[in-house]
Parts: C-alpha cells; sequence; structure tokens
C-alpha cells in the first residue's frame, strides 16, 4: 500500500496529533500531558528538518555514531534524546550529544553517565529501562532490582532519575501491549512510594501502540513509522 507515503509530513502529523488527543480524552487526561518524540533512526538532516519546519522539537536516535554525524546538519534549536540500546564505551559521547537518555539498563551505565556529567558539567536526565515482560531477549532491568538501582543512583551528583522506559513484547494487536503498561505505571506508583522518587516520566508506546500507551499513562511517545512512512523491514524503526 503506498497510501502513507503519499501523505505529506503534515498530514501524518496532524492524524498523530488528533490520535494523541483522542486518547487522552479518553483516558481523562490533557493533551498536553504526553509529549511526541520523533525517531528519527535513519531519517536524513533534510527529513528532519522537514518534521522540524512542522513545529516537532524532540527527536530520538538509536545509534551514537549516525547522531553524531546528523545533529550538526540539523537545526540548532531541536532537542535530541537517545533511545537505542547504550553501550558503556559509547556513554561519554551520549552525554555530550543528547538532553535525556531514555534506555539506562544497568548500574554501570549510571555510572558511566554520572562520570560523563563529571567531564561535561552536566546533570543527566535518565529514565530507567525496564523488562516489565522478562523477555530474555531484551535490555532493561528487572524489576525486582529496580529500588536498589534507585538507592544507588541517589548517591550520584551527575544523574537525575526522572522516569522509566518500557518496551513490550512485539505484538500486532495494541490491546495486547497495555497490561504491560499498565504493569510499569503500577511499578512507578510502587517505586514511588517506596524510595521516594518521583518518577514523573513514563516513556511508553510506539508507531502501533502508543493510544494504548497513552490510555496507560505514558508521558512520552517514541515515534518513526507512523510519522516518517514505512521504510525497508531490516531497517524498521520505532
Amino acid at each position: 500500500m503506498t497510501e502513507t507515503r503519499n501523505e505529506s509530513f503534515s498530514e501524518r502529523l496532524t492524524q498523530v496529533r488528533e490520535k494523541i488527543e483522542r486518547a487522552c480524552a479518553s483516558a481523562g487526561r490533557q493533551a498536553g500531558e504526553v509529549r511526541l518524540l520523533a525517531a528519527s533512526k535513519s531519517q536524513t538532516p533534510e527529513k528532519i528538518r522537514e518534521a522540524a519546519d512542522c513545529g516537532l522539537v524532540v527527536f530520538g536516535e538509536n545509534r551514537i555514531q549516525e547522531a553524531k554525524q546528523k545533529i550538526p546538519l540539523c537545526p540548532t534549536h531541536l532537542e535530541w534524546q537517545m533511545i537505542g540500546h547504550l553501550q558503556s564505551n559509547k556513554v561519554r559521547e551520549a552525554v555530550r550529544l543528547f538532553q535525556m537518555i531514555h534506555s539506562v539498563d544497568s548500574q554501570k551505565i549510571l555510572a558511566a553517565i554520572d562520570a560523563g556529567g563529571e567531564l561535561t558539567g552536566r546533570v543527566m536526565p535518565v529514565l530507567l529501562e525496564i523488562n516489565v515482560s522478562g523477555e530474555s531477549s531484551k535490555f532493561g532491568f528487572a524489576p525486582e532490582s529496580v529500588p536498589e538501582a534507585l538507592e544507588y543512583a541517589n548517591s550520584l551528583k551527575r544523574v537525575e532519575i526522572a522516569g522509566l522506559m518500557t518496551i513490550p513484547p512485539a505484538t500486532k494487536d495494541p490491546e495486547l501491549a497495555r497490561p504491560f503498561f499498565r504493569k510499569l505505571r503500577t511499578f512507578r506508583d510502587q517505586w514511588r512510594a517506596q524510595t521516594g522518587f518521583a518518577l514523573n516520566e513514563l516513556s511508553m508506546g510506539m508507531s502501533h501502540d502508543f493510544e494504548a500507551a497513552i490510555k496507560e499513562g505514558a508521558t512520552w511517545v517514541r515515534l518513526g513509522t507512523v510519522l516518517f512512512g514505512r521504510r525497508e523491514a531490516h531497517n524498521a524503526q520505532p
């Protein structure tokens, strides 16, 4: 099908914003409670400039090397966030390039971010990636290890734990993802009471399931295909 490809970026963005508004209304939330992150992996600076011209400001990248090459070629007012798996030897570069990291999955990465913050003089907001489904193929903290990770993070000067992120099991039916989004929100409420961390941000929901995520409390949705159009399968993006 070519219908999505024939639509302009502006048209796709309008449709996405309308869906966000409807999902928020359905959940008794204000649309302003949900922020849209454009997942721009493999998109060209020209495509990003088009998205920026339509009013988008926050973009998410999966790979450090690609972001390092791309960001200087894009409008300077944009905000960049890391949404892909982060290796420890790439952390210092990530601290330099990004305004937030969504995918912190170990205490080792927390320590490396703190060290990178000391070098750059920055305090880095981060989200802890939680493996809610328990899938061995996924990165992320096991839920039972999170209180200890939060206690450790409390000792770091250059790390701000802003909230949590998760990716549910792959499914074509977004309703099947909802229990995993709900579980993350429930964990958040539990850990908030247990640790004193506010954990206000919940990064959950991608192109195929963001409406379900919003209904379960998402504050960030990471959207690629639904905005930029479908790409080749081997380049599939969030």
